[in-house]
C-alpha cells in the first residue's frame, strides 16, 4: 500500500492534470471567439495572393507576427498589474471584457456595423506581404489585449503559460482555415453572421465570471 507521500503527489498529479486540461480547453475558446473574426480578413489576404508563390507562408508569418504583438502586449500589461496593483483591485478588470461586450452588443443592436465593408477596407491596397498582415492582424485584433489581460490576471502563472502555448498553436490552425473559407464563401458569410452573435455573449459571460469569482463588489 502506498504511503501517503506517494498518495499525496500522485492526487497533486492528478489535480495539477485537471488544471492543466481546464486551462487549455478554456484557452482554446478564448482564442476562437476572440480570433473568429480573423478568419474573414485573412481569407481577403488568401483570395487577394491567390496563384502567388509563398502565399501561405507569409500570410502565416504575419499572422504570427502580429499575434505576437497582441499576446507580448498583454502578458506585459498584466505582469506590469500584476506587480503594482493591490490582489483586491485585480478582480474589476473584469469590467474590461464586460464593457467591450456590452458595447460590442449595442453596436450589433443598432445595425450600426458593416462588417464586409470593413473587412474589405482592411486589405483594400495592401500586398500580401509578412508586415501588412502582421500590421492588419495586430490592428484587427488590439481590443484582444483588453480581453486577454483580466484573464491573464485571474489566473496563476502557469495557466497564463498554458493560454500562451495553445494560442500560439491555434494561430496555424486560424491560418489553415481562413485557406479554406477562402474559397468557399458561405462559410465565410456564416461565420460572419454568427460571430456577431456569439462575440459579445461570451465577452460578457466572461466579464461577470471574472467578478464574481474575484469577490468584486462583494459578489
Amino acid at each position: 500500500m502506498p504511503g501517503p507521500g506517494l498518495f499525496g503527489a500522485g492526487l497533486l498529479r492528478h489535480g495539477g492534470g485537471r488544471v492543466i486540461l481546464s486551462s487549455i480547453l478554456q484557452a482554446i475558446g478564448l482564442f476562437l471567439v476572440t480570433n473568429i473574426d480573423d478568419v474573414i480578413v485573412l481569407s481577403l489576404f488568401f483570395a487577394r495572393g491567390a496563384g502567388q508563390r509563398g502565399t501561405t507562408a507569409r500570410i502565416l508569418a504575419g499572422q504570427y507576427l502580429g499575434f505576437a504583438g497582441i499576446l507580448g502586449a498583454a502578458v506585459l500589461v498584466s505582469l506590469g498589474a500584476r506587480e503594482f496593483l493591490p490582489p483586491e483591485v485585480i478582480p474589476y478588470f473584469g469590467l474590461i471584457p464586460l464593457g467591450l461586450g456590452l458595447w460590442v452588443a449595442w453596436n450589433a443592436w443598432r445595425g450600426g456595423d458593416d462588417d464586409d465593408d470593413d473587412d474589405d477596407a482592411k486589405v483594400e491596397g495592401k500586398n500580401v506581404a509578412v508586415w501588412t498582415v502582421a500590421g492588419v492582424t495586430f490592428a484587427n485584433g488590439g481590443d484582444n489585449i483588453g480581453v486577454y489581460v483580466p484573464v491573464f490576471l485571474s489566473v496563476g502563472p502557469g495557466a497564463v503559460v498554458a493560454y500562451c502555448i495553445v494560442f500560439l498553436v491555434l494561430v496555424a490552425v486560424l491560418v489553415g482555415l481562413a485557406k479554406f473559407v477562402a474559397t468557399r464563401r458561405p462559410i465565410a458569410e456564416m461565420l460572419e453572421r454568427w460571430e456577431h452573435i456569439l462575440f459579445p455573449i461570451v465577452l460578457i459571460g466572461l466579464g461577470v465570471f471574472i467578478l464574481i469569482s474575484g469577490g468584486a463588489f462583494g459578489l
